[in-house]
């Protein structure tokens, strides 16, 4: 092979490494947000984000993400072109209704992360790459009452009306 086509291919490679996009500069994010909305079977909430990224350079939609959510880390999984989706659980009695912050990171972001981790610091000084804020309503548990408990309450009422009445027929 001529050696000036292998150098030409060689600076063609390098240069198209070199413009691949390393991060994502000014990301715009539009989510949606689902959860689980009867609790009264279940003993986990499950939380699911969908969210798209934008990024004002060319390419930087491609780059694997990674999440951290009430202090955990979560798996972000590429669900279509610029497409995102996070998910996990919570049990019920900790999943409370507001909002959750879920925190983006790319990789450089996210080894910043591990390695605050590895340290014992606080995760939360490591910057994200942005933030994504859902709103989640709560989940039905149930009636304040239990319909077994109120079915014997009123057999119970019905039942001592009953006797009462009764006792003062007799008398």
């Amino acid at each position: 092979m001529n050696p000036k086509a292998v150098l030409l291919f060689a600076l063609v490679t390098v240069s198209a490494s070199l413009c691949r996009a390393s991060s994502c500069t000014s990301p715009e994010v539009k989510s949606s947000f689902f959860s689980t909305s009867d609790a009264t079977i279940v003993s986990q909430i499950a939380f699911v984000t969908e969210f798209s990224l934008k990024c004002s350079n060319a390419g930087a939609e491609k780059l694997p993400l990674f999440a951290e959510v009430g202090g955990k880390l979560a798996p972000v999984v590429r669900v279509g072109d610029g497409k995102y989706q996070v998910s996990w659980n919570e049990e019920i009695k900790k999943a409370s209704s507001g909002k959750y912050t879920i925190r983006l990171f790319d990789e450089e972001s996210f080894a910043a992360v591990r390695k605050a981790q590895r340290a014992g610091e606080d995760i939360q000084s490591v910057k994200a790459l942005t933030n994504v804020v859902v709103s989640f309503p709560g989940a039905y548990k149930g009636p304040w009452i239990n319909s077994e408990i109120l079915a014997s309450g009123v057999v119970g009422f019905v039942a001592y009306v009953a006797f009462s009445t009764r006792s003062k027929l007799l008398a």
